[in-house]
């Protein structure tokens, strides 16, 4: 019996030993640092300041700070998960490949949820419903546009590698769309500067716009029965990882799970709030 005892006291030692519920490390995330990749450059979603005012976080291999709504919601998911969050800076283009090629774990930048990037990436999220509209300077011919078909004849562009420069700018007749603008604050300075009449873009990008650059005028065409044509999978924004990582989009998404569209655009209004008063 005392043999027997002290055997079943060895195996019970062994089994408080051993982690209960051990849980599969999550791809990328094994070092508990979640690495997300971003323009840096996309206010209010994100980007550079040069100091940790308002929350900023250290960009990798920089002496600046990274802010904005895709910093707040990448701390909150991290904060959720037990992660660290280390942030990297990199140009629009750049950021699938990133995560393709494991430079990073995840890129929240303000993404559409395309069919054709979830060919490249898996999506996890929402986290943001855009709404899309146009920036006009005030005064132009443009300015009391109250359908896409008011913006007919006019010169635009937007971003390079979005929806609203490769499906939106198409819909309006006759429109003479000007190359892409390489950054989302190029693409503002543009319609500041007069280069076009009209830029086209979303919702939040707009409204940081308005504080940046006070003679702006937003266009929403929402419910005009003359607005732009989009599908759920061009306005739902998501955080892309690399494809066939189920564990940190399951990871992600039990943060995301109890979010409504209010939580999310209360969180951007807060971004709006801090962001710089004009972009570099």
């Amino acid at each position: 019996m005392k043999k027997m005892s002290a055997l079943l006291t060895l195996l019970a030692a062994a089994v408080l030993a051993a982690p209960v519920c051990a849980e599969e490390a999550i791809p990328g995330v094994e070092d508990g640092v979640l690495t997300v990749a971003m323009e840096c450059a996309y206010a209010p979603y994100n980007w550079a300041q040069p100091d940790d005012s308002n929350g900023a976080v250290p960009i990798k291999d920089s002496m600046l700070y990274a802010n904005g709504y895709d910093v707040m919601m990448a701390k909150a998911i991290c904060e959720a998960n037990g992660w660290e969050l280390e942030i990297l800076q990199l140009d629009w283009d750049s950021l699938i490949p990133a995560v393709q090629s494991g430079i990073c774990d995840a890129v929240i930048a303000g993404q559409s949820m395309t069919s054709e990037r979830m060919e490249s990436v898996d999506f996890a999220g929402p986290y943001l419903y855009a709404t899309i509209v146009c920036l006009t300077k005030d005064g132009s011919d443009f300015a009391e546009a109250k359908g896409i078909s008011d913006l007919s004849g006019g010169s635009c562009t937007s971003q390079s590698g979005t929806i609203w420069y490769d499906s939106c700018l198409p819909q309006i007749p006759d429109a003479d769309i000007a190359m892409p603008a390489e950054s989302a604050p190029a693409m503002l300075m543009a319609v500041e500067s007069g280069t076009v009449d009209f830029v086209c873009t979303d919702m939040p990008t707009a409204q940081g716009a308005l504080i940046a650059y006070p003679d702006l005028v937003l266009l929403d065409f929402a419910d005009s029965g003359d607005d732009f044509e989009v599908s759920d999978e061009e306005i739902n924004i998501g955080i892309s990882v690399a494809k066939g990582n189920t564990a940190l989009v399951d990871a992600i998404n039990s943060y995301l799970a109890d979010k409504t569209a209010d939580d999310f655009n209360a969180l951007m209004q807060e971004a709006i709030k801090v962001q710089p008063l004009t972009e570099e």
